[in-house]
């Protein structure tokens, strides 16, 4: 998680308009100059741009025509270059996920001149939009960049295997697809499945009861007053899953989840085994409708509450 790495609100980025381009030589040039990097310049928002979305936009796609990706002095400078990296994870976030998305994927791609330069870059990208840690985690966004590393033509084929990999998970469960089902054993030895649910949401809760995250949630959603409510009215069920070996563990947790939750445990191993989630942080919370789909994946306990309660459901 970062912890020296302070983001500049955005609405003073779209208000600074540079003139130079002091910080890089040409984009061209494959001779790193002498190390003169300082700070980060801006792109010149054109003045004519005035309404926030359309400076947002310019921005997105010009934030860093002023650097050079062949200079690897950037390289040593992350008081620039990741502060740099770290308003622009957050600058996506207002524009359109495919603007997003296409702008991310080019940024990338323009480090393909130095292949010290696109490690550097992609370990940011998985530093702040792939780390279970990192608050500005974001998989719409990450997944461009897999697939501009899978593109590279700096990268041997063998250092394609791991982004494949993150790739081929990334594309499960995705938000407006249908999550994958699985069956689960209760307590009681009954069994069900996730398809089974008939309630206008389904909270997927995976977890490992016992884990400090995992407690922290669990109090999260029993103190949700929309959770509640809607668990009172039989539109919401809260589904949650033990997908580990230690069932005496588990067990004993049993009566730290309230009675109006369905608790069991995956008897198969399918949802690890079969990678039908990604579970590289634990817990993770799904939250699906009634027909399966995915409204929102591997999401903090506050964005689903915030989530229902902006669907007007309180």
């Amino acid at each position: 998680m970062r912890t020296n790495i302070n983001l500049i609100p955005v609405f003073c980025i779209l208000l600074l308009c540079a003139c130079k381009s002091g910080n890089a030589s040409s984009q061209n040039s494959q001779e790193a100059p002498k190390d003169t990097i300082t700070s980060f310049t801006l792109p010149a928002i054109p003045p004519m741009l005035t309404a926030p979305e359309l400076r947002a936009d310019f921005l997105v796609k010009h934030y860093w025509d002023n650097v050079n990706f062949a200079d690897t002095n950037y390289v040593h400078h992350p008081e620039v270059t990741e502060q740099a990296w770290a308003d622009y994870c957050d600058i996506l976030n207002h524009v359109p996920l495919e603007t997003a998305q296409q702008a991310i994927q080019k940024t990338i791609e323009r480090t393909n001149v130095n292949k010290k330069v696109f490690t550097y870059i992609t370990d940011l990208a998985d530093k702040y939009l792939y780390d279970p840690n990192s608050p500005m985690r974001n998989e719409e966004f990450y997944i461009p960049v897999l697939d501009a590393m899978l593109d590279s033509p700096l990268l041997e084929e063998i250092e394609k295997v791991r982004p494949k990999a993150r790739r081929e998970l990334a594309q499960k469960n995705r938000i407006g697809t249908k999550a994958l089902n699985f069956n689960y054993t209760l307590a009681s030895g009954a069994q069900g499945s996730l398809y089974q649910q008939k309630s206008d949401y389904t909270l997927l809760f995976i977890n490992n009861p016992g884990c400090h995250a995992c407690t922290e949630t669990i109090e999260a959603l029993k103190n949700a007053p929309i959770i509640n409510q809607l668990l009172e009215q039989k539109r919401l069920t809260v589904l949650s899953i033990y997908p580990d070996e230690e069932l005496d563990e588990w067990r004993k947790h049993l009566n730290e989840f309230p009675k109006e939750w369905v608790n069991g445990y995956d008897k198969t191993f399918a949802i690890k085994e079969q990678q039908l989630y990604d579970l590289k942080a634990i817990p993770t919370l799904y939250l699906l409708n009634k027909d399966k789909t995915v409204l929102l994946k591997d999401a903090p306990a506050q964005t689903i509450e915030e989530y229902l309660l902006m669907k007007g459901e309180q």
